[in-house]
């Protein structure tokens, strides 16, 4: 069985970072991700945005957490994850994630891109 993901886009959001109880660092990001799919009826492409949940743990978190800020475009690998949990009210609540075990920082600096336009 193969449970493999492998993303590029841009972060939709500053790293939120923590540590868990046993002093180990968690990152999330929000990434996201485009797909063009033709031109509409004006000629211009039609896009379409998806949004993924990120998480990363121990060293790549803390990585992540120093070095990426909103807008920067990044590689990650990873794996998807499930989690559930219900809420106090009773209702069961889902969340799909994915586990990075790997990224890479890609083109300048969103900063840098705004200095060179």
């Amino acid at each position: 069985m193969i449970n493999k993901v492998i993303l590029i886009g841009r972060l939709a959001a500053d790293p939120d970072v923590r540590l868990t109880q046993q002093g180990m660092p968690v990152t999330n990001l929000r990434l996201v991700t485009n797909t063009y799919s033709g031109k509409d009826d004006s000629g211009n492409k039609k896009e379409h945005s998806e949004f993924h949940r990120l998480v990363l743990f121990g060293r790549p978190a803390e990585v992540a957490g120093e070095y990426l800020k909103k807008g920067r475009q990044i590689y990650a690998e990873g794996r998807l994850q499930t989690r559930d949990w219900t809420d106090g009210a009773g209702v069961r609540h889902f969340s799909t994630e994915v586990v990075v075990d790997q990224f890479q920082m890609l083109g300048p600096k969103p900063n840098e891109e705004s200095e060179a336009a």
